[in-house]
């Protein structure tokens, strides 16, 4: 555990509690990136990850459904609770589980496919191909997207002839498409203006209604909008994870105050 003065308040109910980290250290070779860090995630909750680059809040995030399997010099040793389940053990169906933790990242990333394939392309490789499940779906994730209402006549026009803000509440759908319980976000509003940043965190304000959503986000003013939790990350350790609006306005960790007051960054 970390060595350092913490501060982490648990879950108020913990049979809200969705997803949970214990003891996780992650490495790259020889350089321990995540240092022991112990989280619990509320359901229905937007929990924000803060600190300085470098800190390893994506890195911890990135853990949180397998991403750094992908890294070959990564290793990652702890629990990390699925409903319970420790889906860091080498059985897991890690494919599966993903279906269950999806991900949106940092650029838009739309599929060199049209808008309504950008979002079928998941649900057809899971061998669903009855169209008006398709049809029903597509529309559905778009609703909860915030977007439907501008493609529903453009639906087979190519997702990269949409905006930035577009494109990334098309990442969103198409994320929710697959009915996860949780969505990870690594900053996906950094790319986008002010207009359609304000556009995609109003979107996750309203799926948090059903889904439960954990946010790396290098902007405190967003950070203090959206997230009912924050957790201050610094040299891969977490100092501080509480209330949002307590870490904003009563942080009860030094360094926490001197970040989240501009102090450093």
């Amino acid at each position: 555990m970390a060595s350092q003065e913490t501060y982490i308040v648990p879950a108020k109910n913990h049979e809200q509690v969705i997803l949970e980290t214990n003891d996780l250290h992650v490495w790259y070779g020889d350089n321990e990136a995540i240092k022991g860090v112990s989280l619990e995630f509320e359901e229905n909750k937007i929990i924000s990850l803060i600190g300085p680059s470098g800190c390893g809040k994506s890195t911890y995030l990135r853990s949180l459904n397998r991403m750094n399997d992908e890294i070959q010099i990564a290793r990652v040793t702890g629990e990390i609770l699925y409903k319970g389940v420790d889906v860091n053990k080498p059985d897991i169906d890690v494919f599966e589980m993903r279906k269950n933790i999806g991900m949106v990242f940092q650029r838009p990333n739309p599929f060199s496919k049209s808008i309504y394939d950008n979002i079928a392309f998941a649900l057809r490789r899971h061998g669903i191909k009855n169209k008006a499940v398709l049809d029903e779906t597509v529309e559905t994730s778009l609703k909860q997207a915030a977007l439907w209402d501008q493609v529903k006549d453009e639906l087979h026009k190519s997702a990269l002839a949409l905006s930035g803000g577009q494109q990334q509440r098309l990442c969103i759908a198409r994320a929710i498409a697959m009915k996860p319980d949780i969505l990870l976000l690594d900053e996906p509003a950094s790319a986008l203006d002010p207009i359609s940043t304000a556009q995609v965190e109003e979107t996750l304000m309203e799926l948090k209604e059903n889904y439960s959503i954990i946010i790396v986000t290098h902007n405190m003013q967003q950070a203090s909008r959206i997230s009912d939790h924050t957790a201050f990350f610094y040299a891969g350790n977490v100092l501080e994870y509480n209330e949002t609006r307590k870490i904003f306005t009563r942080p009860k960790i030094q360094k926490t105050e001197d970040y989240v007051s501009g102090n450093f960054g």
